[in-house]
This record gives C-alpha cells, sequence and structure tokens, in this order.
C-alpha cells in the first residue's frame, strides 16, 4: 500500500481540516498553552503533533469547556477525535473546519446548542470516546519475563529452560544475554560443610579440661 495522505499535508503551524481529509483522528492531549492569535488563542499538543497544535474555534472551545470544565491544564491525558466538516462556513461559503466528535471523560452523548451562523444556532453533539483497551504483555515481553524467572533459579534452571525454547526464541534472549548470566552467576548453590576425614568425631566435651588422677574433691 502507497499512503497518499502524507503527500497531501498543507504547510501550516497547526493541524487544520485538510489535515483530516483522509479521516478522522483521535489524540491524546499532551500540553494546553495560550497562543498567540486572538481569534485563536488556544493552542492544544499532543501525542505525534510534529509541532502543529490543534487550536480550536470558538465553538469548539465551547464543547470543550462544557465537557471538560475550564481548566485547560486538566486535559493532558484527556483524548478526543477530531473531524472534517465540509460543511463549516467562513465569510458566506463552505471552507471546512475541523470539529470533535468524541471525547473521553463523559459517560453519555452531550448536546449543545451552537452558533451556525450570527441568526441561527444548531445542535452540537459530542459522544464517549471508549477507554483504549490494556494492552497486555507481547510474545517477546512474556519470553524475557520467564528467562529471568528461570536465571533466578540459577544456571542449572536457565539452561533447562533455553533446552524447551525454538532456536527464533532462544536467539531473541541475545538481547538480555548478559543481564540472565550475570541473575544466575548470583544465585549460589548450596554449600556442604567441609569435614576433615582423618579428624575423625570430635568429642563433645572435648574442650572441657580432664579430671586430674589425685582429684580430692570426692
Amino acid at each position: 500500500m502507497t499512503d497518499l495522505s502524507a503527500t497531501i499535508a498543507p504547510k501550516s503551524d497547526q493541524i487544520n481540516a485538510d489535515d483530516l481529509i483522509a479521516g478522522p483522528r483521535t489524540i491524546t492531549v499532551t500540553r494546553v498553552s495560550r497562543a498567540s492569535e486572538p481569534d485563536q488563542p488556544i493552542a492544544i499538543n499532543f501525542d505525534g503533533d510534529n509541532g502543529k497544535p490543534y487550536k480550536p474555534c470558538k465553538s469548539m472551545r465551547r464543547v470543550l469547556v462544557a465537557v471538560w470544565g475550564a481548566d485547560g491544564a486538566a486535559y493532558t491525558g484527556r483524548r478526543m477525535t477530531l473531524y472534517c466538516d465540509p460543511d463549516v462556513m467562513f465569510g458566506g461559503m463552505k471552507v471546512g473546519g475541523i470539529r470533535i466528535s468524541h471525547v473521553s471523560g463523559i459517560e453519555r452523548d452531550k448536546t449543545l446548542a451552537l452558533t451556525v451562523t450570527r441568526a441561527k444556532r444548531a445542535p452540537f453533539v459530542v459522544r464517549p470516546l471508549k477507554d483504549e483497551p490494556a494492552k497486555g504483555p507481547s510474545a517477546r515481553e512474556r519470553l524475557f519475563a520467564a528467562a529471568r524467572e528461570a536465571a533466578g533459579k540459577g544456571p542449572g534452571a536457565l539452561a533447562e529452560f533455553r533446552r524447551g525454547l525454538d532456536p527464533k526464541a532462544d536467539g531473541a534472549l541475545a538481547a538480555i544475554e548478559n543481564e540472565l548470566h550475570e541473575v544466575a552467576a548470583r544465585v549460589s548453590p548450596p554449600q556442604e560443610e567441609d569435614h576433615d576425614p582423618e579428624a575423625g568425631e570430635v568429642p563433645m566435651n572435648a574442650d572441657r579440661d580432664e579430671p586430674a588422677a589425685d582429684d580430692d574433691r570426692f
């Protein structure tokens, strides 16, 4: 597949409607700050924005205040879905604009009356954005965890674990090879007490003084 979307991206210091021609985009907010433009006073940075923040129009700022509150600092970590609405008017012409379709942090649809023209208002609906499903550990992460657990039992257990792997999985452990050997080396095998075979058993009272033959205690 040859993706043409990157070749039609407009040159701009912010994300705009043309960036969303290929389809909606869900973003995660990283920062909200004041901008210098009087008609776009708020800049919303997000993961992967490449230095092109989202600068919502007044109607979308009203939407954000209605669903998330007025404190922009609290927006960090929240998500919203942006889309291109081709029916947005400017100067009496349809020029298209960015609209928000979904936001995180709400449990049901929220309807607001937004200004369409100076003499007309229309209902605008924002829908809940479902939480992203929690990602479990990858196969690589599970392999590394199992290898570390085996290494924690000693060199023998690590060797036995690796003998049960297929060549591809065993080769993947090269990334943590040194770590595994260091962990395994720290596990000391149980040491047996040293005995002198010629010394024989040491009497329990060997360190006691034997009474002299002429002891007159009795």
